[in-house]
């Protein structure tokens, strides 16, 4: 049953708000003060809050800003209610993550259908996360791994993480022009705990928000020291989630990170998957364009899996289209692989795109890739994932593809 949070100090309001919603037969929680709300919102986790804007000691500002600095609350649902209607009361709260407004007073109608969109919105993005993670979900392990996922994120114990780079190669002259960071955890109790396990836990939970953020914190801060270290040119991608593109502030925080550490924006690549950028086409464009704007590259993970509309193309500031590792395995053997990745290269070579070839492991299909002009490759065949000193050695050792 979906649980719904009311923060509400008028208690006529937050008695009919009560009997509305139980008669729509949804699981109810009630605060008639901002710090009651906050003890509520960590201790029981509901699926989604109604918050008054106007409320003494603690208003709604101030309840939204402390549940989005907490992991566990980041990102549930926020829906203001309030009397005030001026653009800068609106403006002010979306800007610190609030999901829609309520103008007092608002009919049962409209109220019921603001709930149903941001629940709605939220179950989609939930779907698309949990695709492959649907028969995990019930599971002890799982169950097991997202409790101390979250004590870990609330102890900000990050020594726990460690992030993992896997070169990627220029397929003619056979050095490394760029790494994919990649997350690893390695728990006190639990030991290493699998990426195909974590991230989609993390993704559902919309824990992966600061565990993003940390490891683009940490991947420009490591860049920088390769950079100073004589490898100036040298690139990195970072993976990112539907949950991060939706922050209000992404933007501002990738600038923030490139400033701290003076680092040169197109040496970070964002990488972003074709069903993410379908959840909330219009959100990721307006967000991408900005991010572009600084001189970071934008690049899309898993072509070809995707949707069948390219229409985003256009419209996304794309540098690189990486085919999924799927067209590449025993591409050699099976001609409609063959035929997909040698009209993907040719058309991101239309779109004046670079375009990298994931999942490379034999000779012969690096050959293949050779021969088709494919730009990149990435894969088990030159390197699997290294910690930092085992990728350092191959930089400084200046390993080559042939």
């Amino acid at each position: 049953m979906t649980k719904i949070l009311i923060i509400e100090d008028e208690e006529l309001v937050r008695e009919n708000i009560l009997d509305l919603l139980e008669a729509e037969d949804f699981d109810t929680l009630a605060a008639a003060n901002g710090r009651i709300g906050l003890q509520l919102a960590f201790s029981e986790f509901p699926d989604l809050i109604l918050c008054d804007l106007m409320m003494p000691d603690l208003d709604g500002y101030g309840v939204l800003t402390a549940l989005r600095e907490k992991p566990i609350t980041a990102t549930i649902p926020f829906i203001f209610l309030t009397a005030r209607s001026a653009r800068a009361d609106f403006r002010q709260g979306m800007d610190l993550g609030a999901d829609d407004y309520l103008t007092k007073p608002f009919t049962r109608d409209e109220l019921l259908s603001a709930i149903a969109s941001r629940l709605a919105k939220q179950a989609t993005l939930a779907k698309q996360v949990y695709t492959k993670f649907d028969a995990q979900t019930l599971s002890r392990e799982v169950q097991m791994i997202e409790i101390y996922l979250r004590r870990t994120l609330e102890q900000r114990d990050f020594q726990q993480f460690q992030v993992y780079y896997q070169p990627i190669v220029d397929i003619h002259s056979g050095q490394i022009i760029a790494a994919e960071s990649l997350l690893r955890w390695q728990h006190p109790e639990l030991g290493s705990v699998s990426p195909a396990k974590l991230i989609p836990l993390a993704e559902a939970t919309g824990l992966i928000v600061p565990i993003g953020e940390w490891v683009l914190k940490n991947v420009c801060k490591q860049t920088k020291l390769w950079h100073d270290g004589g490898f100036p040119e040298l690139r990195i991608a970072v993976n990112l989630s539907a949950h991060q593109l939706i922050q209000p502030d992404f933007s501002q925080k990738i600038l923030k990170f490139l400033l701290a550490n003076n680092l040169v924006p197109g040496s970070l690549e964002l990488e972003l998957t074709e069903s993410m950028i379908m959840h909330d086409i219009n959100t990721v464009i307006v967000t991408m364009k900005e991010v572009h704007s600084f001189g970071v590259k934008i690049a899309i993970d898993d072509f070809g899996t995707g949707y069948s509309s390219l229409s985003y193309l256009k419209e996304l500031p794309i540098d690189t289209l990486k085919i999924d590792r799927y067209f590449i395995q025993d591409i050699t053997n099976d001609s409609q692989k063959a035929a997909i990745t040698t009209a993907l290269i040719q058309m991101a070579h239309n779109l004046n795109l670079d375009i990298v070839a994931e999942g490379v492991e034999t000779e012969q299909e690096l050959d293949f890739l050779r021969q088709y002009s494919c730009d990149a490759v990435q894969g088990f065949l030159f390197s699997q994932p290294l910690p930092v000193a085992e990728f350092e050695n191959i930089l400084l050792a200046n390993k080559r593809l042939y």
